[in-house]
């Protein structure tokens, strides 16, 4: 399934999401539960700036797959496998564990993109006469 079509069913699955975005390998937005484009772009330009500060921590510069943060009035989960990126807001306490199986879902649920088929020469047809 395409990008939209994964976060649509993750908004399905998920009463605990308020807001959730995905971003291609080189941060782009390819799809959001906003319509609002400047709300999405907001949430991305934040999704990997918090990804870079989590890299710059890691002292053994290994990628960044998972940040979690909580705050008192809700949480931010950002996971990242295959070279997308997936970014989700939530309410005040959320269910920590079945948030990130959420999002790991729909990130491995969008399809690689179809690898265009490889036209084969037709073989020329012999007379039978």
């Amino acid at each position: 399934m395409d990008a939209a079509e994964a976060i649509r069913e993750l908004t399905e699955l998920s009463s605990q999401i308020e807001f959730a975005v995905v971003l291609g390998a080189d941060g782009s937005v390819l799809a959001s539960t906003q319509e609002d484009f400047a709300k999405a772009t907001a949430l991305a330009s934040s999704t990997l700036e918090l990804v870079a500060a989590a890299f710059d921590l890691n002292t053994q510069r290994l990628e960044v797959t998972r940040v979690e943060v909580e705050l008192e009035d809700g949480a931010l989960f950002v996971l990242r496998d295959s070279g997308r990126t997936i970014a989700a807001t939530t309410g005040p306490d959320p269910t920590s564990g079945l948030v990130v199986y959420d999002l790991r879902t729909c990130l491995q649920g969008i399809a690689e993109e179809p690898k265009k088929k490889r036209r084969t020469a037709r073989k020329a047809k012999e007379d039978s006469e």
